[in-house]
């Protein structure tokens, strides 16, 4: 069993692709992408939950590690691109931070909001004028058929 198990690891180290699939060069990016994809759909978020100092050490972490990815012998280049993406949407979330939180982006989203809701009560309120006018008018002639039919009842 031993040795079918080494003769198909030759097989596999013989061949570059798969040797490369099979190695920490290629599994390790591949397993470290859920940060940067993570990172990327997190730019679609609310920016007030955008953590600064924990966007500000990953922009250092990547930073570092695209360094590192080209160090090494040999030079990883999927390590690089996992932390080259990551290092670019932590540099879009670390902008939004501080366009949200002190450049007035919160007030600004803030005020958006208000107007928002305020036109939203503000047709509800006429919906329901106009759902209100449409009764009472309804109750109106309602009253003026009974009136009618109680005039007729009394002339009898």
């Amino acid at each position: 069993m031993a040795a079918a198990i080494s003769a198909l690891n030759a097989k596999i180290r013989s061949q570059p692709v798969l040797n490369y699939v099979c190695s920490t060069h290629f599994w390790g990016p591949v397993s470290n992408f859920g940060i940067p994809i993570a990172a990327v759909m997190d730019t679609q978020k609310d920016p007030d939950i955008i953590s600064g100092r924990m966007t500000g050490a990953l922009v250092l972490y990547s930073g570092t590690f695209m360094r590192y990815a080209l160090a090494v012998q040999p030079k990883n280049y999927l390590l690089f691109g996992c932390h080259f993406v990551n290092f670019g949407a932590q540099l879009t979330q670390g902008y939004r931070y501080l366009e949200y939180w002190n450049y007035g982006g919160r007030e600004a989203s803030l005020e958006a909001k208000a107007k928002t809701e305020a036109n939203q009560i503000a047709q509800d309120g006429k919906s329901i004028a106009g759902d209100a006018k449409a009764g009472a008018e309804g109750i109106v002639g309602d009253v003026k058929l009974k009136a009618g039919e109680l005039k007729q009842k009394v002339v009898k």
